[in-house]
């Protein structure tokens, strides 16, 4: 069973997965886009987005590109790559959009994973029980290569809307609010703060923007 057939059912009684609603993001800085990102988006919004792979490539990517390039290029995106863990688990299956705690350019997938981003056309509710499954499969990759991680962030959007997530031990917690495109530097300021927690150790750059 692939990270696209997950249930909230199946991580309840595979992985003693339980959910929480709160607030993710304590004293949120906003993070204001670049002029390239702005008017990027201007652009592409008025392409007809019809599938997730248009969403995906016209504002999805954009804004994960930005917020790369806002710090100092201090991690790697991998998009479109499987994280094929534990086929007898069911974690397995590509991911979208995979941030890795290595910041220099690979050609195969490193640990540590830090963060998961699934694109949805949408249906955010129903994209969720795939990542918070990828997100599994992340801390296990990382555990196996030992550079485990305390927590694994996700999101999952549909370029409109951004839910955010966090897996720690057993428990999801699931941000108490979608975050909406017209506030594109809350969704920045999001990232951000899942960058500075994630990579603090690593690059003296981040949050430097």
């Amino acid at each position: 069973m692939p990270y696209s057939q997950f249930k909230f059912s199946d991580l309840h009684q595979k992985f003693g997965i339980e959910e929480e609603t709160t607030k993710m993001f304590e004293n949120l800085v906003p993070v204001e886009p670049t002029d390239w990102l702005t008017r990027t988006l201007e652009i592409n919004l008025q392409m007809p987005l019809l599938s997730e792979k248009s969403k995906s490539e016209y504002i999805i990517a954009p804004i994960l590109t930005d917020i790369w390039e806002q710090n100092k290029e201090c991690f790697t995106i991998f998009s479109g790559v499987s994280l094929d863990v534990d086929t007898d688990k069911g974690l397995n299956g590509e991911c979208d959009f995979i941030f890795s705690s290595e910041p220099r350019k690979k050609y195969s997938l490193v640990s540590p994973i830090f963060t998961l981003v699934e694109a949805k056309n949408d249906n955010i509710s129903n994209g969720i029980p795939q990542c918070i499954a990828q997100m599994l499969g992340a801390r296990l990759f990382n555990e196996k290569n030992e550079k485990p991680l305390k927590s694994i962030y996700g999101c999952v959007t549909t370029g409109e809307e951004w839910q955010f997530l966090e897996l720690n031990e057993n428990k999801i917690l699931v941000h108490n609010k979608l975050i909406l495109l017209n506030k594109i530097d809350e969704i920045l300021g999001a990232l951000q703060y899942i960058l500075n927690i994630s990579l603090s150790k690593k690059c003296d750059n981040i949050g430097n923007i």
